[in-house]
């Protein structure tokens, strides 16, 4: 008998991707054959860097990882997991308004396909109170983030500052 691959989902606007993000990756690569990280459009955010660019830095902070597939798709996450054989999402999770938010997610998800599970993740606590909008609103103010992304993500952040874009 053929041993089926487990595949999972990690999907976000990842703008930009944060240690915290990295914590559920690399845990969620622990645990599935293969992860893939679904780089999403959120029409309630603005962005500061494009598909392509998240993409990339995700692809340069997740390099160590053998496991780790980045994609980008259009219209509901259940439905690309179900074409693409994925039957689990996982969700990080940082504080009780995150878990109330996920739970609906979860549900919805499960309404719209009863084979695909959504595994919650609490991150880990030192990276609880770090969000993508949270470290754009203080790099406004030039706060030092320099343990709250990866190295390459601040290299990006602080070119995009010089470049007043």
């Amino acid at each position: 008998m053929e041993k089926k691959i487990r595949k999972a989902m990690f999907a976000g606007s990842f703008d930009p991707i944060t240690n915290g993000h990295l914590d559920i990756i690399c845990r969620s690569s622990k645990i599935f054959d293969e992860l893939q990280i679904g780089v999403l459009y959120n029409p309630n955010k603005s962005g500061m860097f494009n598909f392509e660019e998240r993409a990339e830095l995700i692809e340069k902070c997740t390099s160590h990882l053998d496991n780790i597939k980045v994609v980008s798709f259009n219209g509901l996450l259940v439905n690309y997991c179900e074409e693409n054989g994925i039957d689990t999402l996982v969700r990080g999770i940082r504080s009780g308004a995150d878990v109330e938010y996920e739970l609906q997610m979860a549900h919805m998800n499960k309404e719209l396909n009863p084979n695909i599970e959504t595994i919650i993740l609490p991150t880990a606590t030192k990276y609880s109170f770090i969000s993508s909008s949270l470290i754009k609103e203080v790099l406004n103010f030039d706060a030092n983030i320099k343990n709250l992304v990866p190295k390459v993500v601040l290299e990006e952040l602080k070119r995009k500052a010089n470049r007043g874009n």
